[in-house]
């Protein structure tokens, strides 16, 4: 493997991740790196640099951005964000993975970007119904804010820096983790 392939799936993890905060935003953000010449897509992705795409996914950006604000419009959007997120994760990981066969390729973005995309995305939307459950959704607009926030910082450091985001992404799916562990019925001995 050489080194173009390894910060490309670098590249499609860290943004699969973010994919699980907010759907949009890092195919947006892909959107202008492709447009402006910061990142090469694969040949049948090139359209994910075009105008078109770019204003249609920044303005679906801003759609969803401004609706995680809406108490209980919240919940509804994670309900259907969650498969939108497997197959955006998917999505983002086999336009930006270099020099791989199609099959490992493919693979690759089912299992890496898509189960990335929606371990996170379904951590979220518990944290979301927690926070409704505890708060009757008056906190709801604080977790949105974390969500965008951390979408933001792991997009950027996936197009800028790939390697940081890998490292990003594993912090991330480490509290994923320790978060469902908290969240799981306990068995009683």
């Amino acid at each position: 493997m050489t080194s173009e392939t390894i910060i490309s799936i670098f590249l499609g993890v860290g943004l699969a991740a973010s994919v699980g905060f907010r759907v949009f935003l890092p195919l947006f953000a892909l959107s202008l790196a492709s447009y402006f010449g910061v990142w090469e897509l694969n040949e049948n992705w090139h359209w994910i640099g075009s105008i078109a795409a770019l204003i249609t996914l920044g303005v679906a950006t801003l759609a969803e951005i401004f609706a995680y604000f809406i108490p209980w419009v919240d919940n509804l959007l994670d309900s259907i964000a969650i498969p939108l997120a497997a197959i955006a994760g998917t999505a983002v990981m086999v336009s930006t993975v270099a020099n791989l066969d199609p099959v490992v390729t493919w693979s690759l973005a089912i299992i890496a970007g898509g189960g990335t995309a929606t371990a996170i995305k379904g951590a979220g939307a518990s944290t979301r119904l927690a926070s409704t459950a505890t708060t009757g959704g008056v906190a709801n607009p604080l977790v949105s804010t974390v969500e965008t926030g951390t979408a933001v910082v792991v997009t950027t450091a996936s197009i800028f820096a790939p390697i940081l985001a890998a490292f990003l992404v594993i912090a991330i799916l480490i509290f994923v983790f320790m978060i469902y562990r908290r969240l799981r019925p306990r068995k009683k001995s």
